[in-house]
């Protein structure tokens, strides 16, 4: 049927419109293309380290904005694996291009990042490294992108040592178990302690919380009171334990030191509380990982050795 004069006149303009603004519409996905989107993964928001390192990825976005977009989200605790597995399993289903993860568990994360691996994203971890052994178990290639934890906690360890005298008692309160970090770093505290023949008479965890460490922390002065010292795998149980200190009455007399260098410490290392703690680039940490990530999404090889990609870690005294 031919359309009357004034109905091919609309088709027309219809049609030259929709053909006018096909180069458009090719643009803006050229240009959604070419800016990937980054997926960041937290561990415990109530804890300070995790609200920095967050802080420095959301500044470092807002510099580079035009470079690429980013989500970020965390779980509550430091022990709720299956609340970040759902995280990560909303970072697949919002199609990021890169996952950047501080996992809460160095092996239970790994078969949603395989999930996320096969849907074609990159993916970098940081803060706590996965299992190597279960990502080879997935023929799975994630790079770690942090601090040699064993070596910071040994910096801490040794500065104690020097404090103390052969045979003294210690106690380690660690993060959780389960984690890589947990373990490098009550594996360096253990190194210092050896080579300084001081007695590490208990191990327990804290799993990363204040409440948990300044109840680790009271029961082990309680078991053992000529305990010299307490080293804490983290800032946050540093401040338990020195909570616990304070209440047993002995400030001044058990020496505490941390790891993370959060703002809550500092006044602690000022006046004494705490003897020192290890800086490990909190804000830095997710920008080095952010960084590497879009390497990837852009095709490029990233700089690892062994899989990791060492950043910096300082001891850190009273200024």
């Amino acid at each position: 049927m031919k359309l009357p004069f004034a109905g091919r006149l609309l088709a027309v303009a219809v049609l030259a419109a929709a053909s006018a603004a096909l180069p458009l519409s090719s643009a803006f996905a050229d240009d959604a293309a070419a800016k990937p989107k980054v997926g960041l993964v937290m561990k415990s928001l109530a804890n300070e380290f995790f609200v920095t390192m967050q802080d420095g990825a959301k500044q470092y976005q807002k510099d580079h904005a035009a470079d690429f977009d980013m989500i970020t989200n965390g779980i509550k605790n430091e022990t709720d694996t299956s609340a970040q597995i759902d995280i990560v399993k909303q970072m697949i289903l919002s199609k990021v291009n890169a996952i950047v993860i501080a996992p809460a568990d160095s092996k239970a994360l790994v078969k949603v990042l395989e999930d996320a691996s096969k849907a074609g994203i990159k993916i970098v971890n940081i803060d706590n490294r996965l299992d190597p052994g279960v990502l080879k178990s997935k023929n799975l290639d994630i790079p770690f992108v942090g601090p040699d934890n064993r070596k910071g906690a040994k910096l801490v360890g040794d500065y104690l040592a020097k404090q103390l005298a052969s045979g003294d008692k210690v106690g380690i309160i660690e993060g959780v178990p389960t984690t890589t970090n947990a373990q490098q770093r009550t594996a360096g505290f253990k190194d210092a302690m050896d080579a300084a023949g001081l007695k590490i008479v208990s191990t327990q965890s804290g799993n990363w919380e204040i409440d948990e460490g300044r109840k680790v922390a009271s029961a082990m002065l309680s078991e053992y009171p000529d305990l010299k010292a307490l080293l804490a795998g983290n800032d946050n149980m540093a401040l338990g334990a020195v909570s616990a200190v304070r209440a047993a009455g002995k400030a001044g007399k058990v020496l505490v030191v941390g790891y993370d260098n959060i703002e809550a410490i500092k006044p602690m290392l000022q006046d004494g509380r705490v003897l020192a703690t290890a800086d490990q680039a909190a804000a830095q940490q997710a920008v080095f990982g952010i960084q590497n990530a879009l390497k990837l999404v852009k095709g490029e090889k990233v700089e690892a050795n062994d899989g990791v990609i060492e950043t910096p870690v300082e001891l850190v005294l009273k200024q």
